[in-house]
């Protein structure tokens, strides 16, 4: 076969978006007689949808350079802006400012070139990046007055996303998700590149679970499912960050074995040396798992292998600190994480696991912390019209509700949580909710309706997996835990509830301290757990002492 049917074989190929073919018929052709620089973009596209990122950035230096020495300045400018974002995604960030840079010396000179937005999503971007969203938003305001419907396909979906991701950090939430469901209406028609249609797919997901719009991010993901399917060759950078994305939806829908499966190969994929700047949230999603099935031992080394790529830990690893009963580096470690993060909704990402953190680590009284922590989680849900934040926030709410004695109370606002996950479909928290009604209805005397509570939030985690809460729930439905104690020890409990010292103790009950001292260790040993204020914990939580107010 000539090298001209070659080259014609492997723009065929490029077209039906069959990569591996086009890479290695182009290639070939390639190597008979050199690629023009439209065909070296192609097999430079070819290159990033395999996952060959190194090869990629080869190739668009080469198309970058033969687009300009022709004066073909938006084509060259195109190939600026993937060149820039496959050096960031390899982790070359000064050579892809250094591009960036060489890039708008080129558009200097054609000022009226419509690619020249390409250069102003790149530099929007380096503002979000640097935590400039007022700086940002000038720039993507700019981008779409000069970004018209019939400019190039991967502009316009490019420039709607980049606005959405603008107003978004400047607070605007519900048009910053109009302008990303405009991008993901681009990409539905399929006009832009296939590159462009996986990245814009990534980032829209990625920010609707940031957000908790879980609704939105469920119809998105169900779509990058469907493409993903007919693009068997797609491994490049962005197909392992849309596996994350999928990994934490598969979660929040209960197909936990799916979504391990989806966490490894993106922790696989992304560790490959393309796209590691982004492993941490694959790790930190295949930590999320391990915590949840009770792999203490797995979940710290996900976490560590998230911190070693530079993601931030947290609330997993408090959350497994509380899981390992030890609830004041759980505290010490959700207080840091707030003390470090100002953005409403990404705090409010934090404030569920602080209210439930902070009620595990207290003696008696409910503290303050916790209840500012649920009032600002319902400050942040009341400014949004997003189901999962109002979720969260009533979950919040009912908890503090319950510690504080209010059980009456806290039963309608838990009620309604519930109904937020089920109507989300999201299993587990809707079964730890039911938790929390079982042991409101317990409180009020409603031996009856806490058993099916019990019943009905046991069966979900024992499908899930869900092994420390399976456990969890037969100690409150069986009792068992209770029954091994003395009437002796039930009492020193109630007491070590109330934050009395063993001095006060054994004054209560006239007994010598030497005595009560004993009667602690043996209640330490028998419910297997370390420290007074999980003794507290546990008398609330199975009904042996009434809040404040009850």
């Amino acid at each position: 076969m000539d090298a001209d049917a070659e080259l014609d074989r492997g723009r065929q190929a490029c077209r039906r978006q069959a990569w591996a073919e086009a890479y290695a018929l182009l290639g070939k052709a390639d190597t008979v007689r050199p690629l023009d620089a439209a065909d070296v973009e192609a097999l430079a596209e070819a290159a990033d949808m395999l996952g060959r990122g190194d090869d990629a950035v080869a190739l668009l230096r080469r198309a970058f350079t033969a687009y300009a020495g022709t004066g073909e300045v938006g084509a060259a400018l195109r190939c600026a802006y993937w060149l820039c974002k496959g050096l960031a995604w390899g982790g070359d960030l000064a050579q892809s400012g250094a591009w960036l840079a060489r890039a708008q010396r080129l558009a200097a000179t054609e000022p009226d070139c419509p690619s020249r937005g390409y250069l102003t999503m790149l530099e929007a971007e380096l503002h979000f990046r640097a935590g400039e969203p007022a700086e940002m938003l000038t720039l993507a305001r700019r981008l779409a007055t000069t970004t018209g419907p019939d400019a190039d396909p991967d502009l316009v979906a490019g420039t709607a996303m980049t606005l959405g991701l603008a107003l978004v950090s400047n607070g605007e939430v519900a048009a910053g998700l109009a302008q990303l469901d405009e991008a993901m209406v681009v990409v539905a028609e399929g006009a832009p590149s296939a590159r462009s249609i996986g990245m814009t797919y990534c980032v829209v997901i990625g920010t609707c679970q940031e957000l908790q719009e879980l609704r939105r991010a469920q119809e998105w993901a169900k779509a990058l499912a469907r493409w993903c399917a007919a693009q068997p060759d797609f491994s490049g950078a962005y197909r392992g960050l849309c596996r994350v994305h999928r990994a934490a939806l598969l979660q929040l829908g209960g197909a936990w074995p799916e979504a391990d499966r989806e966490a490894r190969l993106a922790c696989a994929q992304l560790t490959a040396g393309y796209g590691e700047s982004a492993a941490g949230s694959a790790f930190y999603q295949l930590a999320e798992l391990h915590r949840l099935r009770g792999a203490h031992t797995e979940a710290e080394q996900a976490y560590r292998d998230t911190l070693r790529h530079g993601w931030d830990t947290q609330p997993g690893l408090a959350l497994l600190r509380l899981a390992q009963d030890r609830p004041a580096p759980a505290a010490a470690a959700i207080r840091r994480a707030l003390a470090e993060t100002t953005d409403p909704m990404r705090r409010a990402r934090l404030l569920p696991a602080a209210v439930e953190i902070l009620l595990a680590d207290r003696d008696g009284e409910v503290p303050e912390e916790a209840l500012r922590a649920a009032d600002e989680l319902a400050a942040v849900a009341g400014a949004q019209s997003i189901a999962a934040l109002h979720a969260m926030a009533r979950q919040a709410r009912g908890a503090v509700l319950l510690a504080q004695g209010a059980a009456g109370e806290a039963l309608g606002v838990l009620r309604e949580a519930g109904r937020g996950w089920r109507e989300l479909d999201v299993p587990y928290e809707a079964a730890r909710v039911g938790v929390l009604v079982a042991l409101a209805c317990r409180a009020l005397g409603d031996e009856d309706c806490a058993a099916l509570e019990l019943d009905a939030a046991g069966q979900i985690f024992a499908r899930l997996g869900a092994a420390p809460d399976v456990r969890r729930v037969e100690g409150l439905r069986g009792g068992e835990r209770r029954s091994v104690l003395s009437p002796r020890e039930l009492d020193v409990v109630r007491l070590v509830a109330q934050g009395r010292t063993n001095h006060a103790i054994a004054a209560e009950l006239v007994l010598s301290e030497k005595t009560v001292a004993r009667h602690v260790s043996n209640i330490f040993a028998k419910l297997d757990l370390g420290s007074r204020t999980a003794v507290a914990a546990y008398a609330y939580e199975h009904g042996l002492v009434r809040t404040p107010g009850a």
